[in-house]
């Protein structure tokens, strides 16, 4: 629910969105990250910077299966989710012939609106597009020392698979964790 007791209304994202969706995902980096990665390095982060890339990255997508969706409260666009097809290589064998996996690339939430559903709606809405798509699993990867982030996931019916993945910061090693979520039987 939002603050005004409503559940936030999910669209696809437009071009015009950009700016709102580079503000949400410089400020949720900051506050989601802080103690996980450098403090330079996120204090660094600002939506001049960020804003080309919400453009390239929306506008590439655009007649693709890569679908990114916005979350809006009382006119005011609140939280953000892209997913597409999962990028770590060839589909698993027991989906061939089918769409294969799905991965959720992102889903940020304005700071101010966290705990308020707004993570919860669009994850929801992307799971459920991608269920209807007849992927086979969602896949998504998270930092592995994120507690609070796992915690929504698992929430969400997803748990880490055993898969993790280096990667590195600014010079600081910040590992993440894949978690996988059957959208089948």
């Amino acid at each position: 629910m939002s603050r005004t007791g409503t559940p936030p209304h999910i669209r696809e994202m437009t071009l015009s969105d950009c700016p709102r969706v580079a503000e949400i995902r410089v400020r949720g980096w900051q506050r989601a990250y802080q103690g996980l990665m450098p403090r330079a390095y996120l204090d660094g982060l600002d939506v001049a910077t960020e804003l080309p890339r919400r453009r390239a990255h929306f506008e590439r997508a655009e007649g693709t299966d890569v679908v990114n969706l916005v979350a809006e409260s009382a006119g005011e666009v609140v939280g953000w989710a892209c997913h597409g097809p999962y990028r770590g290589g060839e589909p698993r064998a027991e989906d061939a012939g089918g769409a294969g996996d799905a991965e959720l690339y992102a889903l940020y939430v304005d700071p101010d609106r966290t705990g308020h559903g707004v993570g919860r709606a669009l994850l929801g809405t992307s799971v459920g597009r991608c269920a209807v798509a007849g992927r086979g699993r969602m896949l998504l990867w998270v930092l592995r020392e994120n507690a609070g982030a796992r915690r929504f996931y698992e929430r969400a019916g997803f748990a880490a698979d055993g898969t993790e993945e280096p990667c590195e910061v600014a010079g600081v090693e910040v590992p993440e964790v894949r978690y996988a979520r059957p959208l089948t039987g």
